[in-house]
């Protein structure tokens, strides 16, 4: 779900965002001291942002080697076909595989970028060999081994006074 395009955020809002990404952990009295809210009004901007779709949900940062993955990978797949039913298609079944963390619809020489979380190099081998073929028409496959990643909080680009439909 994606916010509405319409969605303003004052100076508090942003604050908050900010703090959520800093530690989303922190209890609604921390978060109000932190943006400098009273707990209340920081209860309701919460129950806002997820309303009109700012605060999407809540992940927990797993450390992959505890749930037992031991390999990371970036696959690059070409599709056959580009109707847009068929990228559709494989798109739907490329994103409802367990072993897809994330994955990206992009422009250029691939199509799909899968970044994926398996047990080990067998695991992978079946992913690429089998699993993935089996879903249709793809033309060409590419497969990157991860050895380590970083992810960022994202970026706060809004001028915080401004709704998105005039920036």
């Amino acid at each position: 779900m994606s916010a509405d395009p319409g969605v303003s955020l004052d100076p508090a809002d942003v604050a908050l965002v900010r703090a959520l990404q800093q530690d989303a952990r922190r209890s609604n009295k921390e978060l109000a001291a932190a943006i400098g809210l009273a707990p209340s009004s920081t209860h309701q901007r919460l129950k806002r942002l997820r309303e009109r779709g700012v605060l999407r949900g809540t992940s927990p940062d797993i450390d992959p080697e505890a749930v037992g993955i031991g390999l990371q990978a970036i696959i690059a797949l070409r599709l056959e076909h580009h109707e847009r039913e068929a990228v559709r298609a494989m798109w739907s079944q490329v994103t409802g595989l367990a072993e897809v963390r994330s994955a990206f619809y992009v422009g250029g020489d691939d199509d799909i970028l899968l970044h994926v979380c398996v047990r080990d190099t067998a695991h992978l081998r079946d992913l690429v060999m089998d699993q993935l073929p089996a879903l249709g028409a793809i033309g060409r496959m590419r497969t990157e081994i991860v050895f380590d990643h970083v992810q960022h909080d994202l970026p706060i680009y809004v001028d915080a006074d401004v709704p998105r439909s005039q920036r």
